[in-house]
């Protein structure tokens, strides 16, 4: 008798639990539904942060060679004694640009934007910027972001902000 109830308890819990795992089914369907719904945008949004980093990486390299054209132009105008250097260096800039290089090395999580000097200068971590969120962080050293947001490249005025006040050294990545 004990045997009877025990089966019949077990058989009573067994739809139970085969609706429950219908529904939980169904749940799992619709979450993966939804998933497929937003996948192009999340690639969107992904490709978008790609493409920020890229430019931002050239406001970079822009921002250092009008630093450097800056530096030589006023360098001729106060007669420098050594305005030949000067005027050559400013020609070589105009036509080759200058010896520096940002290029984008891509993480699990970030995109770690390296500062590079000359052919095979010195190199170091101008930045961090997460893949997912396109949150720009200052780097704490040359594996891991220092904490707080300092940017955001998917939020159009606080990317603008980012590139009008990008300086190659990252004096715009430091919280005021």
């Amino acid at each position: 008798m004990c045997q009877l109830v025990k089966l019949s308890t077990i058989a009573c819990k067994a739809p139970h639990k085969v609706q429950y795992y219908k529904s939980q089914r169904n749940a799992i369907m619709s979450t993966f539904a939804e998933f497929i719904e937003s996948k192009p945008a999340m690639d969107e949004q992904l490709s978008n942060v790609e493409h920020y980093t890229v430019m931002l990486c050239d406001a970079l390299y822009l921002d250092i060679k009008r630093q450097t054209l800056a530096w030589h132009t006023t360098a001729l105008e106060k007669n420098d004694s050594d305005s030949e250097y000067h005027q050559r260096k400013i020609a070589e800039i105009n036509n080759n640009g200058v010896d520096h290089e940002f290029y984008i090395e891509s993480g699990r999580k970030y995109y770690k934007l390296i500062h590079q000097t000359g052919q095979g200068g010195s190199r170091s971590v101008h930045c961090f910027v997460d893949k997912k969120t396109g949150e720009v962080y200052k780097s704490a050293s040359w594996k891991a972001p220092a904490k707080g947001v300092r940017y955001n490249l998917l939020d159009d005025s606080s990317r603008e902000e980012c590139y009008a006040r990008a300086d190659w050294a990252g004096g715009y990545l430091y919280i005021r």
